[in-house]
């Protein structure tokens, strides 16, 4: 179910909780009413009220979770876009880690986050970056921003 979906939903049910609220509120005052025999200065009048008080902050808490989880924005799933055609990769003319890159993204079928390649790597967000504009320039690879990271696809096989 979506985020907004079960807003919505948790926005109804704290509206139902609302009501249910001041119809338990309006019942218990006309109880105390008719049993009291004090008056309006009668302590149970006192106890509705933080009943109905606490009750109706609980449901403003459950009506306030509803309305972010309508305005939130949905978590970004992260798809990969298989290549149909698929050119063979001219080797010649690239360096050592030109050729580790190739081959790292060749056992990772074809796709990576760029800090992971790094990692493999045990290199910088420098060199990874020169290394990897080079390969971009050469059409090897092609980096795909997905929020604050970047996703490394090898173009071709």
């Amino acid at each position: 179910m979506k985020n907004r979906n079960v807003g919505f939903l948790i926005i109804g049910v704290a509206l139902i909780l609302i009501l249910i609220v001041f119809l338990f509120n309006n019942a218990l005052r006309n109880i105390v009413r008719t049993t009291c025999s004090h008056g309006p200065s009668c302590s149970m009048y006192q106890t509705i009220s933080t009943q109905t008080y606490l009750s109706l902050a609980i449901a403003g808490v459950i009506l306030i979770i509803g309305i972010f989880l309508v305005f939130a924005k949905e978590r970004e799933r992260i798809l990969f876009r298989k290549v149909e055609k698929k050119r063979k990769i001219n080797l010649k003319g690239l360096d050592k880690d030109e050729r580790r890159v190739v081959e790292i993204l060749r056992n990772e079928n074809g796709a990576i986050f760029q800090s992971t390649l790094m990692e493999k790597m045990g290199i910088g967000k420098v060199k990874a970056t020169r290394l990897l504009d080079r390969l971009e320039a050469k059409q090897i690879v092609e980096r795909k921003r997905r929020g604050m990271n970047n996703i490394v696809v090898l173009l071709g096989n």
